[in-house]
């Protein structure tokens, strides 16, 4: 059977369509890759791209584009509201059938010496973190592209990969691996980015709240309002329904409402079937009631 792994590479670009496209062209190229997703955000000044394929090619397609990404991206005029370090900002690998998390892990060791090999400092994040303090892509991240010119020289943040000096015109890059998440994100009818950070730290595991949940406040400049931006790392165990519904709890003791939300990129089906089976309380349901699955079961 085919082993197919996905990869879902950030960009820190997302208001140039014409440099996006160039950045999408180099996985387009690569034979065998199938782009499952890309979006761009203005406000985060940021594109993710989603695609899968064998380990060969998602390597091949990962270092294509973060090549391109290096040419065309210059950090030191970046801005967003989006945290960023760098050009390529990070590039997670992911198990998606017959593959190991360890092949992914080998995968981003590979790529992560490659990007380093170009002068562009690379820390490994996730389960392929050389040490406990580099799992968390928050505390890797923390103090963005700006504060990184400072913290490379710190002996503990010396890169895994690449030089212990920040690249100034393509940053730094987090390479990792791990199981797939869902990027989930909450929009408020508000425009106090204050109000979007105190829920952001109440929500996420750090600040006390859903163990498998990362969690920012953002500006959404276009459209006056604030994010509440998350990633659930593990959706089986802290779910999208119970983010939602704690984001929207706590919205209330500041008189803000849920106003919208969105998924980047793409989720696993049963992420949202979960929803679905909370909300209407269907009761002894199976996946297995799914037609399109029970199809796709019989080929």
């Amino acid at each position: 059977m085919r082993k197919l792994m996905e990869c879902v590479p950030n960009f820190s670009e997302g208001r140039d369509a014409v440099l996006v496209e160039q950045i999408i062209d180099e996985a387009r190229k690569v034979e065998g890759i199938i782009i499952l997703d890309y979006s761009s955000d203005k406000d985060h000044n940021r594109t993710v791209l989603t695609m899968i394929g064998s380990p060969e090619q998602i390597k091949e397609a990962a270092i294509n584009t973060a090549r391109k990404a290096a040419e065309l991206i210059d950090m030191s005029k970046h801005e967003g509201a989006h945290p960023r370090m760098g050009a390529t900002d990070v590039i997670p690998f992911a198990p998606v059938a017959n593959v190991t998390i360890d092949e992914c892990i080998e995968v981003a060791k590979e790529v992560a010496a490659e990007i380093g090999s170009w002068g562009i400092p690379v820390y490994l994040y996730e389960d392929s973190a050389t040490s406990p303090e580099r799992t968390n892509l928050a505390k890797v991240r923390k103090g963005q592209y700006e504060g990184f010119f400072d913290k490379i020289k710190e002996e503990e943040w010396k890169p895994d990969f690449g030089p212990q000096e920040m690249n100034e015109k393509s940053g730094c890059t987090a390479v990792g691996a791990r199981v797939p998440l869902v990027a989930f994100n909450i929009n408020l009818d508000t425009a106090n980015v204050e109000i979007a950070d105190k829920i952001a730290k109440t929500v996420r595991h750090i600040g006390g709240g859903l163990r498998y949940v990362k969690a920012i406040g953002l500006k959404l400049e276009e459209r006056n309002q604030t994010q509440v931006s998350m990633n659930l790392v593990n959706y089986e165990k802290s779910a999208v329904y119970q983010a939602f519904e704690m984001v929207k709890m706590e919205a209330r003791r500041y008189g803000v409402n849920v106003v919208g939300s969105e998924v980047i990129g793409t989720v696993p089906m049963k992420a949202l079937i979960d929803v679905a089976e909370y909300y209407l309380q269907v009761e002894n349901f199976s996946m297995d009631q799914i037609l399109e699955k029970r199809l796709l079961d019989e080929q």
